[in-house]
């Protein structure tokens, strides 16, 4: 399904947004506290843009790793990488694909590690979050940025109505219905706020805590890696 809908990704993303996503990347940015020379994993980067967001943030000595399981998407970051979309004197990006559940990589690689807008796709949520706590450095952070249900009108409201009628008319025109349905679905099932902040304590983390924004519709998690 991300194969199919890779090329239309990144212009329904700003549709569906109004083109807010770059500044809660950009706020997960600030939460991973990383800075000059980090080695930060972007998990389910999608076609890169929490990555670049990253890069920018950590300068030319430091390295940012995107991982996702769509080939597809892959290509798409690859060739933004290309076209310069992390800007001068960021790190390099390096994109690669990877199963979240069973990340490439060694234990404490990583000072800092994100998902952005991927993590309710994991088929096995605590295992997701093994990993990513398995590749951080203790002290390091493991940040989450995702949509969330919002619970009061009449954000609630306005949220059934734009997910549930109309995001799904824009994937019909996009030619690709089911995935924009899949998208509400997958927000409804997944935990709510709270619930995720228990379970990423449960896998290690400690310090957890998260921010609602845009009105409750987006939630944006931060835990640091225990010892």
């Amino acid at each position: 399904m991300f194969d199919r809908i890779a090329g239309i990704y990144d212009r329904l993303n700003s549709v569906m947004t109004a083109g807010m996503h770059h500044r809660w990347r950009q706020r997960a940015v600030e939460l991973a506290a990383v800075g000059s020379g980090s080695r930060v994993l972007d998990v389910a980067t999608g076609t890169g843009d929490l990555a670049f967001a990253l890069a920018q943030a950590i300068g030319p000595e430091g390295v940012v790793v995107g991982a996702d399981f769509s080939e597809q998407m892959l290509q798409i970051a690859r060739r933004k990488a290309d076209w310069g979309a992390a800007g001068s004197g960021s790190a390099r990006v390096r994109f690669e694909q990877a199963n979240a559940l069973l990340l490439p990589h060694a234990t404490n690689e990583f000072d800092a590690a994100t998902v952005g807008f991927g993590v309710r796709n994991f088929s096995d949520l605590d295992q997701g979050l093994r990993e990513l706590v398995r590749v951080v450095r203790p002290g390091g952070r493991v940040v989450i940025l995702e949509m969330t249900t919002p619970q009061r009108p009449p954000l609630s409201t306005f949220f059934k109505l734009w997910f549930d009628r109309v995001v799904p008319v824009l994937g019909r025109v996009a030619g690709d219905s089911d995935a924009y349905t899949y998208l509400p679905n997958s927000v409804r099932r997944f935990p709510g706020p709270q619930e995720l902040a228990s379970r990423m304590a449960a896998v290690g983390l400690g310090e957890v805590r998260y921010v609602l924004t845009a009105g409750g519709i987006i939630a944006l998690h931060v835990g640091t890696v225990m010892t």
